[in-house]
């Protein structure tokens, strides 16, 4: 056989074995520079064999934003029939609107493609405790298919001390952590990549790259030229304004190292709406629904306010 042939026969064997699934991306337009909303929220009844987990794969959702939208719903076992709520509806993060944007509490990645009348979004996996997720304004330096990992020292070493020894290297394959595409972002050693795990997408569990599942990696990939801009912040709190009423979206919050914190979530609120003035300035606040809102960090833009009359 004709080794381009070969080749060719086996990159398609090796993307087979990594669309284990089919999700739908979750595109929305921009009607305006303006516009501070995006999506819609919808139910669907779950099946007696879904889980919370298999219902976000599904429908385009990661784990943690799932579990946050259906307090009380048995996260393994939701149970025949019931209504699971999909949070498709977002405040966008508070970033320049270009390239890829990653808000960490939000475990979620919005790419604003060039034409500036479209977001697409993703759920991803972010940095576990000890692995943090960086955060500032970086740029994809580098692009592969198909990629070869080379696990780190740290991380071989963390594996060693678990009775699991990894290779210097792990080729291409349904075996490889980074999945049938990354991204290499010009800030350390940190990647955009796919994943040979189902479980795990919309949680802290990586080693501070953000993990995507296979579907999605895919379909943005082809997307992204080199040198785009990724920008990633920190907004547990997002303040978003539509016709006369204005919505927070509140989701647990992280510390600069990704792991939950302890802060002052009533002071955190003060300072944003100070910062983002512009968008409070001629509503009238309902300080309690405010307080229910922090209190809940479900994830789904709740309204806060009305517009006073002129």
């Amino acid at each position: 056989m004709m080794p381009m042939v070969r080749s060719i026969l086996r990159n398609s064997l090796i993307l087979l074995a990594f669309s284990v699934v089919s999700t739908q991306a979750a595109e929305y337009p921009l009607a305006s520079a303006g516009q501070h909303l995006v999506g819609a929220l919808r139910t669907v009844e779950a099946r007696f064999e879904d889980t919370l987990d298999d219902l976000g794969e599904r429908h385009g959702f990661g784990y943690l934003e799932m579990l946050a939208a259906n307090p009380g719903v048995d996260p393994w076992l939701p149970g025949e029939g019931v209504e699971v709520l999909l949070p498709g509806r977002h405040v966008l993060p508070d970033a320049p609107r270009s390239g890829i944007v990653i808000n960490l509490p939000e475990y979620r990645l919005y790419f604003f493609p060039a034409d500036g009348q479209r977001v697409i979004t993703y759920p991803v996996g972010i940095g576990r405790e000890g692995w943090s997720s960086p955060i500032g304004q970086t740029r994809v330096a580098r692009k592969e298919a198909n990629p070869s990992w080379y696990p780190p020292q740290s991380i071989r070493q963390e594996h060693a001390a678990q009775g699991n020894f990894l290779p210097t290297v792990v080729p291409p394959g349904p075996d490889n952590p980074m999945g049938p595409y990354k991204m290499n972002l010009a800030l350390g050693a940190y990647v955009i990549h796919g994943t040979n795990k189902k479980f795990g997408i919309g949680m802290r569990v990586s080693h501070g790259c953000f993990r995507m599942r296979n579907p999605d990696i895919g379909e943005l990939f082809p997307q992204i030229p080199l040198g785009t801009t990724v920008t990633i912040v920190n907004q547990p709190f997002k303040l978003g304004v539509e016709g006369d009423v204005l919505y927070l979206e509140a989701h647990a919050p992280l510390d600069e190292h990704g792991l939950p914190s302890t802060i002052d979530r009533q002071a955190a609120i003060q300072q944003l709406l100070q910062e983002q003035s512009a968008k409070v300035t001629g509503f009238r606040l309902d300080w309690t629904r405010i307080r229910d809102v922090v209190h809940a960090e479900d994830g789904v833009p709740r309204q806060i306010g009305v517009r006073l009359p002129e």
